[in-house]
């Protein structure tokens, strides 16, 4: 068992700190939900000495400062579309990214790089360094709330979801309940992996699934994400497709558009034959550029013509600018920008 005292990585650790301190179950939900939504424990209404054991209370102040330490704002880089990309410094001295987005949401990252490889993504060049505990996921969006409201808070930033499932369920049934975000507005992003379509089923907290698709040639989507389960689009579909239906959200698929890799009309139709009838999205998504990567975003009206001739076809489709355009904030930049000028 982990002693009182010892480091802060996972939800589980701050409610055996606080068990030790001697709280009960109503206790630790205060704290955690106070914790979660950036809000103070006592109000002008309730004293702390009024609801809190003794033992809680004295263990309080350090406990909010190591909490306060999980994640720290080492720097931002607000953008013209009213995102703001953030640095985050952890306790360790890693660091990892969020976004700020418009109509309060929060793009939050769950590992210290990736694993996953993709090829015209930054973060997939640096490799994976940890994984980000549950506590350390929650703290982004904790960070986030004393800067703005969030309300909504995607798993889109640098790693990849699955590769770290059990901390970031533990992170998400957390902000499902006591962090009040609406479960349909948890949105778990993924390159696909079976263990999502066995285990987010099982959660009492069942957040709504973007799947990174970017390709409907099996062999064309093997080289853009060399190191994702070999699960051919078909059946990557039709397993998001029964997620989709038992939770009553359409599935999210994620387009990065490469010039002249996958932004030809054969892709279009494509799509269109694979998501037909089926409870879907399509979010296109230009390239955001990263110097020396090699690959090209398409014109914005070429983008906006594929978009339109998928919506023609029958498909929900929308057209998004990566948050931070103005700012060269793809994923991962901001990290390696920082990474690259140290000593």
């Amino acid at each position: 068992m982990r002693p009182a005292g010892s480091p802060i990585t996972r939800i589980e650790h701050i409610r055996r700190r606080l068990r030790a301190a001697g709280a009960k179950p109503c206790h630790e939900a205060r704290i955690l939900q106070s914790w979660a939504r950036a809000i103070p424990v006592a109000t002008r209404h309730r004293r702390a000495e009024d609801f809190l054991p003794l033992g809680v209370r004295n263990a309080l102040p350090d406990l909010t400062t190591e909490l306060n330490g999980l994640a720290r704002l080492s720097a931002e880089h607000p953008g013209e579309d009213g995102s703001a990309r953030l640095l985050i410094a952890l306790a360790d001295g890693e660091t990892v990214e969020s976004v700020l987005l418009p109509r309060g949401g929060l793009c939050v990252s769950s590992q210290v790089g990736c694993a996953v490889g993709c090829i015209f993504c930054m973060t997939g060049r640096t490799g994976l360094r940890r994984q980000l505990g549950s506590a350390e996921i929650v703290a982004q969006v904790a960070l986030a709330r004393t800067r703005r409201p969030v309300k909504r808070v995607v798993f889109m930033g640098m790693g990849e979801p699955t590769h770290n499932l059990g901390n970031v369920q533990e992170a998400i049934e957390l902000l499902g309940t006591l962090g009040a975000i609406g479960h349909k507005e948890l949105v778990f992003s993924t390159v696909g992996d079976r263990r999502v379509f066995e285990r987010l089923p099982q959660g009492q907290v069942k957040p709504a699934l973007a799947i990174s698709l970017h390709s409907t040639s099996p062999a064309l989507r093997a080289r853009l994400l060399p190191q994702a389960p070999r699960i051919d689009p078909p059946e990557l579909v039709e397993l998001a497709e029964h997620y989709a239906r038992t939770t009553g959200y359409p599935i999210q698929y994620q387009w990065t558009l490469l010039a002249g890799i996958n932004d030809s009309d054969e892709e279009v139709a494509s799509i269109a034959r694979l998501l037909a009838g089926k409870y879907a999205m399509m979010n296109f998504i230009p390239y955001n550029a990263n110097d020396g990567l090699g690959f090209r975003r398409p014109s914005w009206e070429r983008a906006n013509a594929l978009a339109g001739a998928l919506q023609r076809r029958g498909i929900v489709t929308r057209l998004r600018n990566s948050a931070g355009q103005d700012i060269d904030g793809g994923c991962g930049q901001l990290r390696a920008r920082t990474v690259g000028s140290g000593p």
